[in-house]
């Protein structure tokens, strides 16, 4: 089997955060911090996916590769598949790893996490969760909360994905990482797909898959890497990786 490749995507324009990938941290970019630690999993070739010509060029002094896409797509997940018909044009690759450009503290072993489930023919996508242990994250709505169907302890059917405190009653709660692993075919399909009614409800771009039928399989993680959203997250960060 060929090896999968990994794809960041990156975007300059952020409202709550302007020029989020160029943010300093420890003395580089954001984004080469987070194409560092892709690098560092040595599971198959890493490529960022972006839109602007100061992205693509911190990288490339950095010794990566990135790739110009275009500047209008509606989601990440576009732009990745762009990105891959870009990078991959022969069809070498039949898994892609998406890793959102803003995980700059991300622990490189959860890529390989997303690869084992992929040898059943019936999953379509892989993603992972992590148990919530923090009071604050069970209600806050920017903590994404997938609800498994259990198979094993730690692996799982995502049933749906929620902003909502769910499920009710007592037990567990999880939070969503941003990070999947897509078949190509699926990847081609979902793109393909209008957005949703529950997508657009929720604002949570996985949610098309589920109602289109997609199987998407949760493994859960110990440790959530830190998603840059805001000037406060960005200053943990820097805490975090300033040392």
């Amino acid at each position: 089997m060929p090896p999968p490749i990994v794809l960041i995507p990156a975007r300059r324009a952020s409202v709550r955060l302007p020029d989020k990938p160029l943010a300093m941290i420890a003395g580089d970019p954001m984004i080469v911090h987070v194409w560092r630690r892709a690098m560092e999993a040595e599971i198959g070739p890493v490529v960022v996916a972006c839109d602007d010509a100061e992205i693509a060029w911190v990288i490339e002094r950095a010794g990566g590769k990135a790739l110009m896409t275009q500047s209008g797509h509606a989601s990440g997940s576009d732009r990745i598949w762009e990105a891959l018909q870009l990078a991959d044009p022969a069809r070498y690759h039949d898994i892609i790893i998406n890793v959102q450009g803003d995980l700059p503290t991300l622990d490189p072993n959860l890529l390989d996490r997303l690869l084992a489930p992929m040898s059943n023919p019936d999953v379509d996508i892989v993603t992972l969760a992590a148990e919530i242990i923090r009071d604050e994250e069970r209600d806050n709505p920017s903590v994404v909360k997938p609800i498994i169907a259990f198979d094993t302890e730690r692996q799982g059917r995502a049933l749906y994905f929620t902003r909502a405190t769910a499920p009710h009653g007592e037990g567990a709660l999880y939070h969503h990482i941003g990070l999947y692993a897509y078949r190509r075919a699926v990847l081609q399909r979902f793109v393909s797909l209008p957005p949703s009614p529950l997508e657009q409800r929720e604002k949570l771009e996985q949610l098309r898959a589920l109602e289109d039928g997609m199987h998407i399989e949760v493994c859960i993680v110990d440790t959530v890497p830190l998603g840059v959203d805001t000037p406060d997250d960005l200053e943990r960060a820097r805490e975090i990786l300033e040392v």
